[in-house]
């Protein structure tokens, strides 16, 4: 087996050392909730004091600040505190569509999907299929970081690649692409159940839904496709050289029983979309609003667009489970729809204290006064720089806190407001933090998956560090920073509404 490595430290790995360190010594994203809630507890009780206040230029009233540390603001924060997370959206929409997403990846469907997909494409598009099945892969929870780059790994050793170079591929389109896809899914309801509260702040009259990103999602899909292919094999493959190995590993190869799973569930998916569409795409159709007759508008199929999700993954998932007797019983069904939702039990936690969060937020009215002086200092801005201001903020926030939830949690009260009273629709905004954190997510030391990367390209070169990895990661975020950043501006300026229910501007 002939090995080759790069093994001179280039300025970028220095770089992100320095960055990696100080990223680690941050403290974990639920001591951030905490610490936030008391810093704006305490911020409401100074500019409460202080008589803080602004004029909200949408109906011409003051806004004053309201210090939560009074004998009443003590007791609501008591006494709410479990309604605050009980109501808070992202509870319940990840959680119903984990139901989903739980079964399909604890069955065995994603892994088998992928490594067929990968298994019968021809030599000279293997590439490409590999990243587009990890941009869509996001739609598949952690199963695509995480099953994809090793057998990416195997495949670019048959290709006579080093695999350390299809680890890195595949990795960077798993999470760099994490905001594209053709496929709704978890990630689009997750990050609308923040953009929703944080939208009422300023008026409860605008509307937001789970696919109000997905055309522009859709073209990105194309963009990454063709960016993540050119930067593989004219800056990736060279760096790494070739790789010859004997090895014959076939332990990923698809096994018949497999196959014959996969076929059906797939059969059981496209009868459940045909069912789907059966009930939505007529005029009367059941999922058409039962008044206008519209789609998008207040309609059953928006509404329930999170269940609707969760059975597209539930029902292959399940079928396959039974086919491939990885689920034989309804006591392993239980068990792996246990074993889903214990993989929540992190964000579940950092929900309760975003809630609590938000919630003091809104009662102290510091969002919208934070809102509102924003606004004003951005005003005579053109949306230009609000664009690169705000891809750059959601970029390096991302390098800090690994979890998108976390930080839009952040962000969301903050820039949705500010950007509406602006005159842009949450789910613009919304889509230039969803770029902004993709465009990163490849080369923060945040990531949970990183070390994971590490071990997997350890079995190839056992000495190899995550400086290396994150230096051969880096051309990757630099690409899709450049022309997801040029795609997205040029968007803008056609006017055209980024996806159903979600055009640029306000009416």
């Amino acid at each position: 087996m002939k090995e080759q490595s790069v093994k001179k430290r280039s300025f970028f790995d220095k770089f992100l050392d320095v960055i990696e360190k100080s990223g680690n010594k941050l403290p974990d994203p639920v001591v951030i909730f905490m610490s936030l809630c008391l810093i704006i507890l305490i911020a409401s009780f100074v500019t409460g004091q202080m008589g803080v206040s602004a004029k909200n230029p949408a109906d011409g009233k003051v806004i004053k600040a309201v210090n939560l540390l009074t004998p009443e603001g003590i007791a609501k924060i008591i006494s709410e505190a479990v309604n605050n997370f009980a109501t808070f959206p992202p509870l319940g929409l990840v959680l119903v569509v984990m139901i989903g997403v739980g079964i399909a990846e604890k069955t065995g469907y994603f892994e088998t999907l992928m490594k067929y997909t990968i298994e019968r494409t021809p030599r000279k598009i293997i590439v490409p299929v590999i990243i587009i099945v990890g941009i869509l892969g996001n739609a598949a929870g952690d199963a695509a970081p995480i099953v994809l780059p090793p057998i990416a790994a195997m495949v670019f050793i048959k290709l006579g690649y080093h695999p350390v170079a299809g680890l890195v591929m595949a990795y960077a389109s798993a999470l760099g692409g994490f905001s594209a896809s053709i496929m709704l899914g978890m990630s689009d309801a997750l990050v609308v159940s923040f953009t929703e509260p944080a939208t009422k702040l300023v008026d409860d009259s605008v509307s937001v839904n789970a696919a109000m990103n997905y055309y522009f999602l859709c073209v990105s899909t194309i963009l990454l496709l063709i960016v993540t292919w050119i930067v593989t094999m004219k800056i990736t493959v060279p760096r790494f050289g070739l790789y010859q190995s004997n090895d014959n590993d076939a332990s990923n190869e698809v096994t018949p029983t497999e196959r014959k799973a996969m076929i059906i569930a797939n059969i059981a998916l496209v009868i459940t979309i045909v069912i789907i569409a059966a009930i939505s795409i007529p005029e009367d159709g059941l999922l058409r609003n039962a008044k206008t007759g519209s789609l998008i508008e207040d309609s059953p199929f928006m509404n329930g667009i999170v269940p609707i999700i969760t059975l597209l993954f539930f029902i292959p998932g399940i079928v396959y489970g039974f086919v491939a007797k990885t689920m034989r019983s309804t006591k392993k069904f239980a068990e792996m729809l246990g074993e889903s939702m214990s993989t929540m039990g992190p964000l579940i936690v950092i929900v309760f204290f975003a809630a609590q969060m938000l919630a003091y937020f809104n009662w102290s009215k510091l969002g919208t006064i934070i809102a509102i002086k924003g606004a004003e200092a951005l005003e005579g801005q053109n949306g230009v720089v609000l664009i690169l201001g705000v891809l750059f903020l959601s970029g390096f926030i991302n390098m800090l806190i690994g979890s998108a939830s976390a930080k839009w949690a952040i962000l969301a009260p903050i820039l949705v407001p500010m950007l509406m009273l602006l005159g842009f629709h949450p789910a613009f905004t919304q889509l230039i933090y969803r770029v902004g954190d993709s465009v990163t997510n490849p080369i923060t030391p945040m990531m949970p998956y990183l070390p994971l990367l590490l071990s997997y390209a350890q079995k190839y070169v056992k000495d190899i560090g995550l400086g290396t990895l994150i230096a051969a990661l880096m051309p990757f975020s630099i690409a899709f920073g450049i022309f997801w950043t040029i795609l997205l501006i040029a968007w803008y300026f056609t006017g055209l509404p980024v996806g159903p229910g979600g055009p640029i501007y306000l009416k």
